[in-house]
């Protein structure tokens, strides 16, 4: 199994090229944030991550969780590492200074929360939960509750959580039963189990800030009628010290597929009369908070399906450099030797389809994190709506796209390995069996399917999706236009796929009103399309960024690629990036139109056989 070594240059050229940073740190708010300054930091990152995160990723799935009447115990080196992540600030690096963040853009954070969950999964896990929880106190919670709890969550010496889920509910969350009974003093008592919540004990943080969906007395029934309750494992002191253990346990972990160093509980609360809890926004008001946090966990859950795919192409990409097996053809190796198996065709198109699909999953992830940061920061009102309308688009595309690609883009890596990939001591599989969870949690990707259809799709009357669309066109138009033959062989591809993403768009559209059904058959192929488009688009512009800094140094791709130097601006790491794009326009993209009629096919035909007989 290979070690982890974070792509740092790539991470450069899509903040650069794609996400815009010096746009951003043109922003007053993100004025320290140029590109200079994020490359050191993710320098360091990458240093960090590689040599104290990533080495607890093996064993800390063999060796699991330890479960003891209600106590959770992390395998050998966790707590010495989060301590060290903690120390190190990379917990609190992308919020807000005035309650001890380091202020910096999102995107920037993402590409450090990249590092992390390649390095180790299981660990992300307890940062990107507290995250969730930071970002709803941030937006909805009053000051008090504010400023006891949040800069002990954004240093990361107290984590948080996300309770949504409830035995009988899954996610229909409305059916939700959890009771908040109110008290004299204003605070609540919360009573009632949630299941599968991540990091709801251990022994990491020295408290356990819990976000719980729970129904006041005398509420309606269904979404409208929950609230939001934070419900801290130790009560805190008026002078910020930690009291009394709070009424609430985890009854057990869950055995799971993967990310068995991370604790999925069974939470109890209220048995002993009840948890204390304190309400945070309105009452009735929970959904609009839950929204927040899981808005934010939905780009965070899509990045798993670019680290694991990173981390999984890694390790696919050094077994097949070492292994030899066959001989390539056109090989002229004497009698009796073997070819390394990168040296065979079909291992090459495993390992560039993992290598194109991580980039373009950066770049879309990256451009999403970078529209939010956008959406807070500029100052002209109509850029701030623009930017909200791509974050509501790329969303769903991030989580649904990115995470079915994370499971199988680390299958392909399993494929490469072959036989030896489906024995456990190579490591390939734990990075299939980790990625299974995310097209599940955080809502499935068939919700994220239906967002997009239902929600995203008719936002602003249709025209945000039109002008994404019209914007994947003109880049079409731009490289068609080229005299660079790499970047023209990439626009019909592309024009191809822009025409079915908007006909696609289009039909879904107009059975929105009259066929609802119709559009919830072709919603998840709608998603397919959209991602694999987009991230084609983006790789395109990465190729045009990359074939005007060649020109600029007077070289085409094809001297370029036997030119030296390394670095984001070396002449072939430039030629890769346009070797990647054309890649994918021809291997992947070119499928995007074949997958129109899954959109636009109705639903008659999953009905065609009735249940009691499926």
């Amino acid at each position: 199994m290979s070690e982890y070594s974070a792509p740092v240059d790539d991470m450069l050229f899509v903040l650069e090229h794609i996400a815009g940073l010096d746009g951003l740190a043109a922003h007053e708010q993100f004025a320290h944030a140029d590109l200079e300054t994020a490359g050191a930091l993710l320098d360091e990152a990458g240093r960090f991550m590689s040599s104290e995160v990533a080495p607890l990723n093996v064993p800390g799935d063999q060796q699991g969780l330890d479960f003891d009447e209600g106590v959770i115990t992390h395998p050998d080196g966790f707590g010495e590492a989060y301590q060290k992540f903690v120390g190190a600030g990379w917990n609190g690096m992308a919020f807000d200074p005035d309650f001890g963040g380091g202020g910096m853009p999102w995107c920037v954070g993402l590409a450090v929360q990249e590092m992390l969950t390649s390095a180790s999964m299981a660990f992300s896990l307890c940062p990107l939960l507290t995250q969730g929880a930071i970002d709803a106190l941030l937006h909805h919670a009053d000051e008090t509750l504010q400023q006891t709890y949040l800069p002990k969550m954004i240093s990361g010496e107290w984590s948080g959580t996300m309770n949504l889920t409830e035995p009988h509910a899954g996610s229909d969350v409305g059916a939700l039963t959890s009771r908040a009974e109110p008290r004299a003093d204003g605070s609540y008592l919360i009573s009632g189990t949630k299941i599968f919540i991540t990091y709801g004990e251990h022994e990491l943080a020295d408290n356990i800030i819990h976000l719980v969906l729970a129904r006041t007395p005398d509420s309606p029934p269904g979404t409208r009628g929950i609230s939001l309750f934070l419900v801290p494992k130790f009560l805190v002191n008026p002078d910020g010290s930690l009291g009394e253990r709070n009424d609430l346990r985890a009854v057990s972990t869950e055995h799971k597929i993967g990310i068995h160093a991370s604790p999925t509980c069974v939470m109890s609360y209220g048995d002993n009369g009840g948890a204390v809890g304190y309400m945070v926004g309105p009452e009735h008001g929970g959904m609009r908070a839950m929204f927040t946090m899981m808005n934010n966990a939905r780009l965070s859950v899509g990045l798993q399906g670019l680290s694991l795919t990173e981390r999984a192409y890694q390790q696919a990409r050094d077994y097949a450099v070492e292994r030899k097996q066959g001989r390539a053809i056109g090989t002229e190796l004497p009698p009796g030797q073997s070819s390394p198996i990168v040296d065979h065709a079909d291992v090459r198109r495993m390992l560039m389809t993992m290598r194109a699909n991580a980039e373009a999953m950066r770049c879309v992830m990256y451009l999403n994190a970078a529209a939010i940061d956008q959406s807070l920061s500029a100052a002209d009102p109509d850029e701030r709506a623009q930017a909200d309308e791509l974050v509501a688009i790329l969303t769903p595309i991030s989580k649904g796209w990115g995470t079915d690609l994370g499971v199988e883009m680390t299958s392909l890596g399993v494929q490469v390995h072959g036989g030896m990939g489906y024995v456990e001591e190579t490591g390939a599989a734990q990075h299939w069996r980790d990625s299974r969870i995310a097209p599940i949690y955080e809502g499935t990707n068939g919700i994220q399917a239906a967002d997009l259809a239902f929600r995203k799709l008719p936002l602003d009357g249709g025209k945000a999706m039109a002008r994404l669309i019209g914007q994947i066109g003109e880049t079409a138009a731009e490289l068609a236009a080229s005299d660079d033959a790499d970047l023209k062989a990439i626009a019909a591809p592309l024009s191809a796929g822009a025409e079915a993403f908007g006909n696609a768009a289009m039909w879904l559209g107009t059975q929105l009103a009259s066929a609802p059904n119709d559009v919830a058959a072709g919603s998840t192929p709608f998603m397919r399309l959209a991602g694999v488009v987009v991230g084609g688009w983006l790789l395109a512009r990465s190729a045009q960024a990359a074939a005007q800094l060649l020109a600029s140094q007077g070289l085409s791709a094809a001297e370029a690629r036997e030119a030296g130097g390394s670095g984001p601006a070396s002449p072939q790491f430039l030629a890769d990036k346009i070797a990647t794009a054309h890649f994918y326009a021809t291997q992947i993209l070119s499928g995007a139109a074949g997958l129109v009629p899954a959109v636009t096919g109705g639903a008659d035909l999953f009905y065609a056989i009735p249940a009691d007989r499926l």
